[in-house]
């Protein structure tokens, strides 16, 4: 099998769904996209290992490695994630499932975010002398970043994956992103007891317990952004919104169930389990009071806050290669689960999170041979050092 161009890689990419969504309707697998990368990275001399999630059964993760005269630590590792969102029907002037030129653009779902990342690579690789490398150049490929983050969170099935450093190929204009904030989901949730609104006794009403609920959240919402400060960010403290709620069903009836969603973004280096603490030590004086009543679940596992040091010299290099300054990132990504293996990890890719989760998505023709030779000269930089 020999390695397609790099702008049929791109469009055979596009054109295999690997949509990633809570809603069965609109989920798939991502394997076709996995089984083209698995093959192509064969046929550049790699070797591929192909893991089914334990979490999420038909979605998989892929590692394709080169490790030479036998060196199986240190190097570089380029990763992403092969899902994307589901696509808006009826906002979409092109087929989402097929890249199109125009413009100066590229068009189709995943050409920025980010399967698009993975023919960059693939090119850059076909032109180096692997017989000059020095050092392992691995590719990560995952699934499901875009719901649970389910396969970065399995990173530790693959047991040789020790690099020196680590690069997330998400769109970012080839700046090097190097913070974010974490993600944390949570419901909470009211169980009253209905009846006639006229006798307020003769029942319990779930918005009046979510009303003290949210009193307390406020207070917690206002404590964090006392006690945890980071300048980097624009908005430099941890935050929580009121992103949902929803309750009763006729205004004669006394409520019976309340449910609040509550979106918050953790800093770097807060520790989820103070997060928690705060939350439900707010929350467990209500429940003492109304047994039962308050119950409190997250709707998905939470994401740690990411940063790495800005003197790192992953990041030093990256900021000399592009001429972008290292900066802060206000969305969620898998670094910290890469981070986790024990590498200096960045965020840096081509194209622009702007047109991430948009309708008629695209990377501009006119970045594609700059972030080519930039990722040329960091494999190089790092592998044959």
């Amino acid at each position: 099998m020999s390695l397609p161009s790099f702008l049929t890689m791109y469009s055979e990419l596009v054109a295999s769904p690997s949509v990633s969504c809570l809603d069965p309707s609109w989920d798939t697998s991502n394997k076709a996209v996995i089984d083209k990368l698995a093959g192509w990275f064969e046929s550049l001399g790699f070797s591929v290992q192909v893991n089914e999630l334990a979490a999420q059964r038909g979605k998989f993760n892929m590692l394709a490695s080169y490790c030479p005269h036998g060196v199986t630590e240190g190097g570089l590792l380029l990763a992403g994630h092969t899902d994307t969102v589901p696509w808006d029907e009826g906002r979409w002037t092109r087929d989402p499932f097929k890249l199109t030129e125009a413009d100066g653009r590229l068009y189709g779902l995943g050409s920025a975010d980010m399967k698009g990342f993975f023919a960059f690579v693939l090119e850059a690789l076909r032109q180096q002398d692997l017989g000059q490398l020095t050092k392992p150049i691995r590719v990560l490929a995952t699934a499901d970043e875009e719901t649970s983050m389910a396969g970065a969170r399995e990173l530790s099935k693959f047991s040789d994956l020790k690099p020196d450093y680590a690069i997330i190929g998400e769109p970012t204009n080839m700046a090097p992103v190097i913070m974010h904030k974490g993600h944390t989901t949570e419901c909470v949730k009211i169980i009253g007891r209905s009846g006639h609104s006229s006798n307020p006794a003769a029942g319990l009403n779930a918005i009046d317990v979510m009303h003290e609920v949210i009193g307390e959240l406020i207070k917690v919402r206002q404590t964090m952004a006392e006690k945890y400060h980071h300048g980097g960010f624009d908005v430099p403290y941890p935050t929580m919104n009121f992103g949902h709620i929803h309750g009763g069903d006729a205004a004669n009836r006394i409520c019976a169930c309340c449910e609040l969603h509550l979106d918050t973004r953790p800093l770097p280096g807060m520790r989820l389990d103070d997060f928690y603490g705060l939350l439900h030590g707010a929350l467990q004086p209500l429940q003492a009071r109304m047994p039962g009543v308050i119950e409190i679940r997250s709707m998905h596992e939470p994401i740690p806050g990411y940063a790495c040091p800005s003197d790192s010299a992953i990041v030093k290099l990256a900021e000399e290669l592009t001429g972008h300054s290292a900066t802060p990132a206000n969305y969620c990504t898998e670094a910290p689960f890469v981070q986790d293996l024990g590498c200096e990890t960045i965020i840096m890719g081509p194209g622009s999170i702007n047109q991430a989760h948009q309708p008629d998505e695209f990377i501009t023709l006119a970045e594609i041979a700059p972030s080519q030779q930039q990722l040329n000269q960091i494999i190089r930089r790092v592998c044959q050092a």
